[in-house]
């Protein structure tokens, strides 16, 4: 066994030091015959590093293994660990390694994470203008709970540690609660949770709670409990961040009212959501023409964010108090000026920031964009008034113009009745809506 791993060794520091110079966050290798497949994943996009490592594939997972601190000899079950990586060029890296047994062999996947590389700043992320300014106005608040919403891999935590980088760490407490720890944020207490040792995000929450806590940073909004001892704290005068995984910022209220956390401290506790995405940068050498140059692969190098900012107004938690849904609570924050993410990324295209096609890529099908039609499933836009496909009404307006939730029996403006009109198909067909206006 001394001799493969022996070889293996450099493999893996090659491997390694080519996806800290590619600037890659993961990396995937995959069993492929008698050889192994290895892919990095950069600025979003998995590609095959070139020459495959002339080391038998399990020579290279058990190298892996003995670095992460698994057992070499457990092939038939996942597992995980860690360990880091310093190139020689310098710095350090943490690597999170995980194994998955497959049917012809293991596949591994790393993890590197800069903890000493956190944004400077909320601009740094991508954040301007009047969402920058929603953003900062909640972080200056007393207490109130702030989430970042979106998908893995969408730069929440990038966010959360850019927010915590403009508080005043110097006369606060400030405790964050990780699984991992991805960044070395100065000037915080970092802990992280260990769920198999008993420290949950829960039991680690309530523990920080008797440390006075100026700002609590929580890793994450998993469940009911964390919810909800989240909110409570929020409540009795703590700031409160977070993250929470919704196609966008409305629908994040609604994910926490599923997880079965009251309404009133939902309403009570939400100072606001920010929606965000990650989109790739045109390079700022060959500005995307072409196939790339070299300083890129393919026309872009690095992301930056794009964003959707909801703060809670009073006439949103009233909204949310009388258990509106999110449709509902959208078209309200929208009314108060809330943007969506494809605006804010059709500004970063006009700028020359990024591309039409780069953003088509990352928002195709967003929630927030557009609902399916009841009837013919194609997409509606959110302030289209009816189907440009169909022609089917959306939704339920009121002579006087009024925008009507489904289950409301009259207008609260002008009081009359809301009775449905004729249609094409049976009601049930209709999942947006499809009530027409009424009579007076």
């Amino acid at each position: 066994m001394g001799a493969p791993l022996q070889g293996a060794a450099p493999a893996v520091d090659r491997i390694l030091a080519w996806a800290v110079a590619a600037g890659a966050s993961d990396v995937h290798l995959e069993p492929l015959g008698q050889g192994v497949r290895v892919r990095h994943r950069v600025d979003g996009i998995l590609r095959e590093m070139p020459g495959p490592p002339p080391v038998q594939p399990g020579a290279l997972l058990s190298r892996i293994k003995v670095l992460a601190g698994m057992d070499i000899a457990v092939r038939r079950r996942p597992q995980d660990g860690g360990f880091l990586f310093h190139p020689r060029g310098g710095g350090s890296w943490a690597v999170r390694a995980s194994t998955l047994p497959l049917e012809d062999g293991e596949k591994a996947v790393l993890r590197l994470l800069a903890p000493d590389r956190a944004p400077r700043d909320l601009e740094a992320t991508g954040l301007l203008g009047d969402d920058l300014g929603r953003v900062r106005r909640m972080l200056a608040c007393q207490g109130g709970v702030i989430l970042v919403a979106g998908p893995t891999g969408s730069g929440k935590s990038s966010t959360l540690a850019a927010a915590v980088a403009e508080l005043d760490r110097e006369g606060q407490n400030v405790v964050s609660l990780e699984d991992p720890v991805e960044y070395r944020l100065p000037g915080v207490s970092q802990v992280e949770v260990q769920p198999r040792a008993g420290l949950t995000f829960p039991a680690a929450l309530r523990a920080v709670l008797r440390q006075d806590p100026d700002v609590i940073l929580v890793g994450e909004i998993r469940d009911r409990e964390t919810a909800e001892i989240a909110m409570a704290a929020a409540v009795t005068g703590h700031l409160v961040l977070s993250t929470i995984h919704t196609l966008d910022a409305p629908s994040g209220v609604g994910r926490l009212l599923h997880m079965g956390v009251p309404n009133y401290l939902v309403a009570a506790g939400l100072a606001g959501i920010v929606a965000q995405r990650l989109v790739r940068k045109l390079c700022p050498r060959c500005l995307g023409r072409g196939e790339g140059c070299d300083a890129c692969p393919d026309g872009y190098r690095g992301r930056i964010g794009i964003f959707q900012v909801l703060r809670v107004s009073e006439g949103l938690r009233e909204e949310i108090l009388r258990g509106a849904g999110t449709p509902a609570l959208r078209r309200r924050a929208r009314a108060e000026g809330m943007g969506t993410m494809g605006g804010d990324a059709r500004r970063k295209v006009a700028e020359g920031v990024t591309s039409p096609h780069e953003v088509g890529r990352v928002l195709r099908g967003e929630a927030e964009e557009a609902l399916p039609c009841g009837r013919c499933r194609n997409p509606v836009p959110l302030d289209a008034r009816a189907c440009p496909h169909c022609g089917i009404p959306r939704g339920r307006r009121c002579r006087c113009g009024e925008d009507l939730e489904p289950e409301w029996r009259f207008c609260p403006t002008c009081r009359r009745q809301a009775t449905p009109s004729p249609h094409e198909g049976p009601p049930e067909s209709i999942v947006d809506g499809g009530w027409d206006t009424f009579p007076g």
